[in-house]
């Protein structure tokens, strides 16, 4: 750790650096200078600022309670009690309530606007004693021989600025910072996919203790989201195979309400609805970096991976990549020789959650999945095992392996019993993901 001295020679020196204050990166950051680090948080814009991904999941309260942001969390937040799949191949839309999952202290979470929430988190780090700079673009990072890393950066009057640190942090998102510069970022070939999205004023919202429903709404070319805010908006969105979204010959605001006309039971949800928000696109969804971490630095949440967001886990695999993340910093820091345990138990940790949440997310589109979800059944405590799995308990020793297993197992045998459907709809996929191109619509990637 450096000395007071060296704290008052100037913010160029510190411990940690922090590339990104997003959740993972403002996470690690309130962490470690809560236990006397010395860290600088890069964030290479200003907060509040606009991000996707609004659905948080019941397994990030505790999260918060360690933070000490839960309050200021539920102030802003919509309650979302449980998620409702509405499938025009099935009958009525099913819903899936978190109270029902293994353990029963965790019956909820909150829908939130990003903007809002990463601020809650960017403040609680400089809070607890992070030296926190926005505006400023890191342009590169060069390791040294010995040890330490010099991290430069460019900051929003066109000024370099170099920092001196002992360990690196890449919370750059979907910037990607060190998988980039590494040349060890692969693109997910199981899954391509891209987005657009908008926020919408006066959808019509699920009643009473249903409000905060995520809905998830399956159609030809993919699947929308259905995201109520707490300010009345709506978040809207679709992800959609690259064939479908290179076919858009209209600005991307007409192709997202053309997409939604697609889908008759969104379209009633969203009658007399007004688009308040510019439309977003995104590509080349799902990707994964060869490692998560090296002898002085870690990479974190979506620096690391990025898997569909259709069960909303990104933002709590973020969170909790940074808890594991603090500890592995700080056992290399100060018991060097423990270092390379401690930095591959950390990288078998971060490759848990999406390994988890992958296997589902592959198959969200296939009839076989979607029959399990639209009929579910507590045979062997199996729906409880899944709303295990959609809370974001899969850290915990929490008995699912075995249950999971099973569901898995009736996975493949209706796969068999329908085998003539389920060749139809894995040759469908192939067809829908063979385009490894990124899709650009227009604006930036987030």
């Amino acid at each position: 750790m450096l000395n007071e001295n060296t704290r008052l020679a100037g913010s160029s020196l510190c411990d940690v650096l922090v590339i990104g204050g997003g959740p993972a990166g403002s996470t690690i950051a309130a962490l470690l200078a809560e236990r006397g680090r010395n860290v600088v948080l890069l964030e290479k814009a200003t907060h509040p600022r606009f991000h996707i991904g609004e659905s948080l999941l019941p397994l990030n309260l505790p999260l918060f309670e360690r933070l000490g942001v839960r309050e200021e969390i539920e102030r802003i937040g919509m309650i979302k009690y449980g998620v409702e799949f509405v499938s025009p191949w099935h009958g009525d839309p099913v819903t899936l309530n978190f109270a029902n999952a293994w353990d029963k202290a965790f019956p909820y979470a909150y829908q939130v606007r990003r903007s809002d929430f990463d601020h809650i988190l960017f403040k609680n780090a400089v809070a607890k004693g992070a030296t926190a700079l926005e505006g400023h673009k890191v342009t590169g990072v060069t390791f040294h021989a010995g040890a330490g890393a010099t991290v430069t950066a460019v900051d929003e009057a066109a000024q370099t600025r170099q920092f001196q640190t002992q360990f690196v942090v890449d919370a750059s998102g979907r910037d990607t910072f060190l998988a980039n510069q590494f040349g060890i970022k692969q693109r997910d070939k199981k899954h391509n996919s891209a987005a657009l999205f908008g926020h919408f004023s006066g959808a019509t919202r699920l009643a009473g203790k249903a409000e905060g429903h995520i809905s998830i709404f399956w159609f030809d070319h993919g699947w929308f989201w259905f995201i109520p805010l707490s300010d009345g908006a709506t978040s809207v969105g679709a992800v959609c195979w690259p064939y479908y979204l290179k076919s858009r010959k209209t600005e991307p605001a007409q192709f997202l309400l053309d997409t939604i006309a697609l889908c008759p039971a969104l379209t009633e949800r969203l009658k007399g609805a007004q688009l308040i928000s510019p439309v977003t696109a995104t590509g080349n969804y799902s990707y994964t970096a060869n490692r998560a971490s090296g002898r002085n630095y870690l990479l974190l949440g979506d620096a690391f991976a990025f898997i569909d967001p259709v069960f909303s886990s990104g933002v709590f695999l973020a969170m909790n990549s940074a808890f594991i993340g603090a500890d592995t910093v700080e056992t290399c820091l100060d018991q060097p020789r423990q270092a390379a345990r401690a930095l591959k138990t950390f990288d078998a940790v971060l490759r848990r959650g999406p390994k988890a949440f992958s296997w589902f997310i592959y198959r969200a589109t296939t009839p076989t999945l979607r029959d399990l979800f639209l009929r579910p059944s507590n045979f062997f405590r199996l729906e409880a095992a899944i709303l295990s799995l959609l809370a974001g308990d899969i850290f915990r020793s929490t008995p699912l392996k075995l249950r999971l297993f099973v569901f898995k197992a009736v996975y493949y045998f209706n796969n068999l019993i329908n085998l003539k459907q389920s060749l139809t709809a894995w040759k469908k996929r192939k067809h829908a993901i063979r385009n490894p191109e990124t899709v650009a619509l227009t604006g930036p990637e987030i």
